[in-house]
């Protein structure tokens, strides 16, 4: 049986500088606290518990004073760093550049929509980490369409300046657009920008073509990963035989049974470590059921 890892599967370059960031950070501090899930994956966290890194939520953020806290790549709302710089909290920023820089555009047009009594609409998973540090950056007062029927919250006579969450789906976020542009009024502004990272994007070609070449697919992600719901989608339109798991153990050996070939893929929140665990775990099955 032949086993293959998709090359462009893994980590995004986001997620690999936050990873770095706090096993850096880590060497130098006697307590680091991360400020969330540092990624959506349980296998990474337990790793980086072990080598001391300490997740708590928002909840236990606003409690805290004269600590150290890492901000993941997902990125943070204004209110978090006002709090940190009146409590004594040392932040150690690991935002990804891409977000960070989404933010900054959320925050300009904001304030130019003011004048024009405009509307910021962000195509995204409500509650999702960088969605809400997105919508922060508005006040939140941005409208948060995650499906169709969130369209409704919108206001068609008045102006819409549209951005998408960086892991979306770029075909997605254009239906969407398009939607948005056949209920406006013509003579109403529509600013339509285009946010998804160009690097989550350009997995999805490469995954559909990768999906089409093996009998079986093994999408593996954490259970909490909206990239990983979202790719894996991807697996299962092109490949039936697509399963999604979050650590070897979720393997079923009856998947592998008269297989010539295995592709093996993962989200952008998911290490290559565990992906090279899983294809070893895979080629151990197929040896004992062989013997």
């Amino acid at each position: 049986m032949k086993i293959e890892i998709e090359k462009s599967s893994g980590f995004c370059f986001g997620v690999v500088n936050a990873i770095h960031i706090a096993e850096e950070s880590l060497k130098n501090e006697k307590e680091l606290f991360c400020l969330g899930d540092i990624v959506h994956n349980g296998q990474e966290i337990k790793r980086l518990k072990k080598l001391g890194l300490k997740t708590i939520s928002r909840e236990e953020f606003f409690r805290k004073t004269n600590s150290t806290v890492l901000i993941r790549a997902h990125g943070e709302p204004t209110e978090t760093y006002q709090y940190a710089a009146k409590n004594n909290i040392t932040l150690i920023d690991a935002t990804c550049p891409v977000v960070l820089l989404l933010q900054k555009k959320i925050k300009k047009a904001y304030e130019e929509n003011k004048q024009q009594n405009g509307q910021i609409v962000i195509f995204g998973e409500k509650g999702h980490a960088e969605v809400i540090g997105l919508n922060g950056q508005t006040g939140y007062q941005a409208i948060i369409i995650q499906d169709e029927p969130d369209l409704r919250e919108i206001d068609f006579s008045r102006p819409v300046t549209l951005f998408s969450q960086t892991t979306r789906q770029v075909d997605k976020f254009n239906q969407l657009a398009q939607k948005i542009h056949n209920r406006m009024n013509g003579n109403t502004p529509l600013n339509i920008h285009n946010t998804v990272c160009s690097q989550v994007a350009n997995r999805i070609p490469k995954l559909e073509k990768f999906a089409k070449k093996h009998d079986r697919i093994v999408f593996v992600a954490g259970k909490k990963s909206s990239n990983g719901k979202s790719l894996y989608a991807v697996c299962k339109k092109h490949n039936p035989d697509s399963y999604f798991i979050s650590k070897p153990e979720e393997l079923n050996p009856e998947w592998f049974t008269k297989v010539k070939t295995v592709g093996i893929s993962g989200a952008t929140s998911t290490p290559q470590w565990l992906m090279k665990e899983v294809a070893e775990s895979i080629r151990k099955i197929v040896l004992k059921d062989q013997g």
